[in-house]
Protein backbone atom coordinates (compact mmCIF):
# COMPACT_ATOMS: atom_id res chain seq x y z
CA UNK A 1 0.00 0.00 0.00
CA UNK A 2 1.60 3.60 -0.93
CA UNK A 3 1.93 6.18 1.42
CA UNK A 4 -0.63 8.41 -0.72
CA UNK A 5 -3.29 5.80 -0.42
CA UNK A 6 -2.65 4.63 3.27
CA UNK A 7 -3.00 8.41 4.08
CA UNK A 8 -6.53 8.40 2.13
CA UNK A 9 -7.72 5.25 4.23
CA UNK A 10 -6.85 7.04 7.30
CA UNK A 11 -8.59 10.61 6.47
CA UNK A 12 -11.83 8.54 5.29
CA UNK A 13 -11.84 6.31 8.94
CA UNK A 14 -10.68 9.66 10.74
CA UNK A 15 -14.09 11.44 9.15
CA UNK A 16 -16.15 8.52 9.53
CA UNK A 17 -15.21 8.02 13.66
CA UNK A 18 -15.91 11.95 13.89
CA UNK A 19 -19.27 11.59 11.84
CA UNK A 20 -20.17 9.11 14.33
CA UNK A 21 -19.32 11.24 17.24
CA UNK A 22 -21.35 14.11 16.02
CA UNK A 23 -24.35 11.84 15.04
CA UNK A 24 -24.39 10.10 18.70
CA UNK A 25 -23.99 13.63 20.15
CA UNK A 26 -26.65 15.59 18.20
CA UNK A 27 -28.98 12.91 18.62
CA UNK A 28 -28.60 12.40 22.32
CA UNK A 29 -29.07 16.31 22.91
CA UNK A 30 -32.18 16.19 20.55
CA UNK A 31 -33.37 13.33 22.50
CA UNK A 32 -32.77 15.00 25.98
CA UNK A 33 -34.35 18.17 25.25
CA UNK A 34 -37.47 16.31 23.39
CA UNK A 35 -37.71 14.26 27.45
CA UNK A 36 -37.29 17.46 29.03
CA UNK A 37 -40.12 19.23 27.04
CA UNK A 38 -42.35 16.09 27.44
CA UNK A 39 -42.05 16.06 30.96
CA UNK A 40 -43.26 19.53 31.09
CA UNK A 41 -46.20 19.00 29.17
CA UNK A 42 -47.41 15.53 30.05
CA UNK A 43 -47.48 15.42 33.91
CA UNK A 44 -49.11 12.19 34.98
CA UNK A 45 -52.94 12.46 34.69
CA UNK A 46 -53.39 10.26 38.10
CA UNK A 47 -51.52 9.37 41.37
CA UNK A 48 -48.86 8.20 42.85
CA UNK A 49 -49.27 5.87 45.33
CA UNK A 50 -46.13 3.88 46.93
CA UNK A 51 -46.69 0.28 47.11
CA UNK A 52 -43.71 -0.54 49.29
CA UNK A 53 -40.39 1.14 48.55
CA UNK A 54 -41.72 3.10 44.79
CA UNK A 55 -44.71 4.34 43.92
CA UNK A 56 -46.74 2.98 40.98
CA UNK A 57 -49.22 5.78 38.52
CA UNK A 58 -52.84 5.16 38.87
CA UNK A 59 -55.33 7.00 37.29
CA UNK A 60 -58.57 6.31 37.76
CA UNK A 61 -61.89 8.48 36.91
CA UNK A 62 -66.11 8.03 37.19
CA UNK A 63 -68.37 6.43 39.23
CA UNK A 64 -69.85 3.74 40.15
CA UNK A 65 -69.87 -0.09 40.85
CA UNK A 66 -67.81 -2.22 40.39
CA UNK A 67 -65.05 -0.40 38.90
CA UNK A 68 -63.12 -1.23 36.21
CA UNK A 69 -59.15 -2.41 36.42
CA UNK A 70 -57.16 -2.15 34.01
CA UNK A 71 -53.84 -4.10 32.93
CA UNK A 72 -52.19 -3.36 29.82
CA UNK A 73 -50.30 -5.21 27.15
CA UNK A 74 -46.62 -5.59 27.12
CA UNK A 75 -44.47 -2.27 26.43
CA UNK A 76 -47.54 -0.49 27.44
CA UNK A 77 -49.26 2.00 30.27
CA UNK A 78 -51.46 3.67 31.66
CA UNK A 79 -52.92 5.81 28.37
CA UNK A 80 -52.92 2.75 25.77
CA UNK A 81 -56.65 2.46 27.10
CA UNK A 82 -57.64 5.90 26.06
CA UNK A 83 -60.60 4.38 24.10
CA UNK A 84 -61.87 2.16 26.69
CA UNK A 85 -61.65 4.62 29.37
CA UNK A 86 -63.58 6.77 27.24
CA UNK A 87 -66.57 4.51 26.10
CA UNK A 88 -66.96 2.91 30.08
CA UNK A 89 -66.21 6.07 32.48
CA UNK A 90 -69.94 6.90 31.78
CA UNK A 91 -70.68 3.86 32.92
CA UNK A 92 -68.53 3.20 36.12
CA UNK A 93 -65.33 3.86 37.30
CA UNK A 94 -62.38 2.74 35.96
CA UNK A 95 -59.05 2.42 36.63
CA UNK A 96 -55.80 1.98 34.56
CA UNK A 97 -52.23 2.33 35.98
CA UNK A 98 -48.86 2.03 35.03
CA UNK A 99 -46.69 -1.45 36.28
CA UNK A 100 -43.56 -0.68 37.31
CA UNK A 101 -41.01 1.12 35.42
CA UNK A 102 -43.29 1.57 32.72
CA UNK A 103 -44.93 5.11 32.24
CA UNK A 104 -45.60 7.76 35.33
CA UNK A 105 -44.34 4.70 37.86
CA UNK A 106 -41.01 4.38 39.60
CA UNK A 107 -39.10 0.62 39.27
CA UNK A 108 -38.28 0.39 42.26
CA UNK A 109 -35.25 -1.57 43.20
CA UNK A 110 -35.95 -5.28 41.99
CA UNK A 111 -36.21 -6.31 38.05
CA UNK A 112 -39.54 -7.65 36.46
CA UNK A 113 -41.14 -10.39 38.17
CA UNK A 114 -44.34 -11.31 37.35
CA UNK A 115 -45.32 -12.32 40.78
CA UNK A 116 -43.99 -9.36 42.35
CA UNK A 117 -45.98 -7.57 39.57
CA UNK A 118 -49.43 -9.49 40.79
CA UNK A 119 -48.56 -8.62 44.35
CA UNK A 120 -47.38 -4.76 43.66
CA UNK A 121 -51.68 -4.25 41.77
CA UNK A 122 -52.72 -5.66 45.08
CA UNK A 123 -51.05 -3.42 47.14
CA UNK A 124 -51.53 -0.63 45.20
CA UNK A 125 -55.35 -1.35 45.21
CA UNK A 126 -55.77 -1.33 48.53
CA UNK A 127 -53.77 2.19 49.45
CA UNK A 128 -55.57 3.46 47.14
CA UNK A 129 -58.39 2.55 48.56
CA UNK A 130 -60.39 1.78 45.66
CA UNK A 131 -63.48 -0.10 46.63
CA UNK A 132 -63.69 -3.94 45.38
CA UNK A 133 -64.48 -6.54 44.12
CA UNK A 134 -63.33 -5.46 40.34
CA UNK A 135 -63.81 -6.46 37.07
CA UNK A 136 -59.96 -6.78 35.93
CA UNK A 137 -59.25 -6.33 32.72
CA UNK A 138 -55.98 -7.55 30.32
CA UNK A 139 -55.01 -7.39 27.32
CA UNK A 140 -52.54 -9.75 25.45
CA UNK A 141 -49.45 -9.99 27.98
CA UNK A 142 -51.89 -8.23 31.09
CA UNK A 143 -54.10 -10.77 30.21
CA UNK A 144 -51.62 -13.43 31.92
CA UNK A 145 -51.31 -11.48 34.85
CA UNK A 146 -54.64 -10.37 35.13
CA UNK A 147 -55.11 -14.54 35.47
CA UNK A 148 -52.60 -14.96 37.84
CA UNK A 149 -54.19 -12.18 39.50
CA UNK A 150 -57.35 -13.85 39.68
CA UNK A 151 -56.17 -17.42 40.93
CA UNK A 152 -53.98 -15.51 43.73
CA UNK A 153 -56.29 -13.14 44.57
CA UNK A 154 -59.71 -14.30 43.77
CA UNK A 155 -61.91 -12.08 46.88
CA UNK A 156 -60.87 -9.19 45.17
CA UNK A 157 -62.62 -9.55 41.48
CA UNK A 158 -66.27 -9.62 40.86
CA UNK A 159 -65.00 -10.80 37.25
CA UNK A 160 -62.43 -11.17 34.73
CA UNK A 161 -62.06 -10.47 31.58
CA UNK A 162 -59.19 -11.74 28.97
CA UNK A 163 -58.37 -10.13 25.94
CA UNK A 164 -56.40 -11.68 23.38
CA UNK A 165 -54.98 -13.71 26.09
CA UNK A 166 -51.12 -14.84 25.21
CA UNK A 167 -49.83 -18.04 24.24
CA UNK A 168 -45.72 -19.24 25.55
CA UNK A 169 -45.40 -19.89 21.44
CA UNK A 170 -45.01 -16.46 20.60
CA UNK A 171 -46.57 -15.47 16.80
CA UNK A 172 -43.84 -14.02 13.97
CA UNK A 173 -44.07 -10.21 15.21
CA UNK A 174 -44.10 -10.91 19.20
CA UNK A 175 -41.16 -12.89 18.76
CA UNK A 176 -39.26 -10.47 16.59
CA UNK A 177 -39.99 -7.35 18.81
CA UNK A 178 -38.32 -9.78 21.98
CA UNK A 179 -35.03 -10.20 19.55
CA UNK A 180 -34.80 -6.34 19.05
CA UNK A 181 -36.06 -5.11 22.83
CA UNK A 182 -32.53 -5.49 24.34
CA UNK A 183 -30.99 -2.53 21.38
CA UNK A 184 -34.13 0.08 22.23
CA UNK A 185 -32.78 1.78 25.55
CA UNK A 186 -29.67 2.71 23.38
CA UNK A 187 -31.33 3.61 20.20
CA UNK A 188 -33.38 5.47 22.27
CA UNK A 189 -30.72 7.27 23.72
CA UNK A 190 -29.25 8.62 20.52
CA UNK A 191 -32.10 9.88 19.50
CA UNK A 192 -32.58 7.13 16.39
CA UNK A 193 -36.43 6.26 17.76
CA UNK A 194 -37.73 8.91 18.35
CA UNK A 195 -36.38 10.21 14.68
CA UNK A 196 -37.35 7.72 12.63
CA UNK A 197 -40.64 7.15 14.72
CA UNK A 198 -39.98 2.92 14.68
CA UNK A 199 -41.51 2.51 17.94
CA UNK A 200 -43.85 5.74 18.85
CA UNK A 201 -46.16 4.66 15.86
CA UNK A 202 -47.48 1.99 17.63
CA UNK A 203 -49.51 4.92 19.17
CA UNK A 204 -51.09 6.12 16.08
CA UNK A 205 -55.02 5.94 16.20
CA UNK A 206 -55.30 6.20 20.06
CA UNK A 207 -57.06 9.24 21.49
CA UNK A 208 -54.95 12.51 20.55
CA UNK A 209 -53.93 12.66 24.60
CA UNK A 210 -53.51 8.46 24.31
CA UNK A 211 -51.33 8.93 21.38
CA UNK A 212 -49.04 11.82 22.84
CA UNK A 213 -48.02 9.95 26.43
CA UNK A 214 -47.76 6.57 25.23
CA UNK A 215 -45.41 8.20 21.91
CA UNK A 216 -43.17 9.96 24.41
CA UNK A 217 -42.95 6.94 26.18
CA UNK A 218 -42.06 4.49 23.61
CA UNK A 219 -38.95 6.87 23.06
CA UNK A 220 -37.78 6.75 26.67
CA UNK A 221 -34.92 4.18 27.42
CA UNK A 222 -36.30 3.90 31.20
CA UNK A 223 -39.78 2.71 29.71
CA UNK A 224 -38.28 0.59 27.29
CA UNK A 225 -35.66 -1.05 29.41
CA UNK A 226 -38.23 -2.16 31.69
CA UNK A 227 -40.52 -3.25 28.91
CA UNK A 228 -37.56 -5.61 27.07
CA UNK A 229 -37.09 -7.13 30.97
CA UNK A 230 -40.94 -8.26 30.72
CA UNK A 231 -40.42 -9.27 27.62
CA UNK A 232 -37.71 -11.68 28.51
CA UNK A 233 -39.93 -13.57 31.19
CA UNK A 234 -43.29 -13.83 28.67
CA UNK A 235 -42.94 -17.57 28.75
CA UNK A 236 -42.50 -17.56 32.92
CA UNK A 237 -45.46 -14.43 33.12
CA UNK A 238 -47.92 -17.16 30.95
CA UNK A 239 -47.03 -20.22 32.56
CA UNK A 240 -47.77 -18.56 36.07
CA UNK A 241 -51.29 -17.22 34.77
CA UNK A 242 -52.28 -20.46 33.78
CA UNK A 243 -50.59 -22.63 36.48
CA UNK A 244 -53.43 -22.59 38.57
CA UNK A 245 -57.28 -23.08 38.25
CA UNK A 246 -59.34 -19.98 38.47
CA UNK A 247 -62.70 -20.68 40.47
CA UNK A 248 -65.07 -21.54 38.96
CA UNK A 249 -67.82 -19.46 40.53
CA UNK A 250 -65.63 -16.40 38.76
CA UNK A 251 -66.91 -14.93 35.84
CA UNK A 252 -64.64 -14.93 32.96
CA UNK A 253 -65.15 -13.09 29.64
CA UNK A 254 -62.49 -13.74 26.42
CA UNK A 255 -62.41 -11.56 23.94
CA UNK A 256 -60.39 -11.81 20.81
CA UNK A 257 -59.44 -8.32 19.81
CA UNK A 258 -57.49 -9.18 16.68
CA UNK A 259 -54.67 -6.73 17.19
CA UNK A 260 -51.09 -7.03 16.13
CA UNK A 261 -47.96 -6.41 18.24
CA UNK A 262 -47.29 -3.38 15.77
CA UNK A 263 -50.18 -1.39 17.69
CA UNK A 264 -49.90 -0.48 21.71
CA UNK A 265 -53.03 -1.59 22.54
CA UNK A 266 -56.52 -1.56 21.41
CA UNK A 267 -55.47 1.35 18.82
CA UNK A 268 -58.74 1.59 16.56
CA UNK A 269 -61.61 3.03 17.27
CA UNK A 270 -64.45 0.57 16.27
CA UNK A 271 -62.44 -2.87 17.47
CA UNK A 272 -62.44 -0.54 21.00
CA UNK A 273 -65.64 -0.08 20.99
CA UNK A 274 -66.83 -3.58 20.61
CA UNK A 275 -64.51 -4.56 23.62
CA UNK A 276 -65.66 -1.84 25.62
CA UNK A 277 -69.25 -2.75 25.07
CA UNK A 278 -68.81 -6.13 26.02
CA UNK A 279 -66.89 -5.19 29.19
CA UNK A 280 -69.82 -2.99 29.91
CA UNK A 281 -72.63 -5.44 29.37
CA UNK A 282 -70.65 -7.33 32.02
CA UNK A 283 -70.23 -4.77 34.24
CA UNK A 284 -74.19 -4.10 34.08
CA UNK A 285 -74.25 -8.49 35.02
CA UNK A 286 -72.28 -7.90 38.04
CA UNK A 287 -74.31 -5.15 39.16
CA UNK A 288 -77.60 -6.59 39.15
CA UNK A 289 -76.20 -10.04 40.50
CA UNK A 290 -77.01 -10.71 44.23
Amino acid sequence: MTAVSFSGLRRTLYLGVMGTIFFVLAGTTYQGVATALERRQLPHPGRLIDVGGHQLHLDCSGEGHPTVVLEAPSMGMSAVWGWIRQDLTSRTRVCSYDRSGLGWSESGDFDYDPSRAIDELHVLLERASETGPYVLVGHEFGAALATAYAARYRPDLAALVLIDPPAQDNGPDQSSMMRFADSWPWLARVGVLRGTRLLSRRADGLPETSTAAVSAFLNRPDHLTRSAGELSRWNETVRLGSAVPLDTSLRVLRLEAGGTARSAGLNDSAQARVVSTAIANLVDVVRTSP
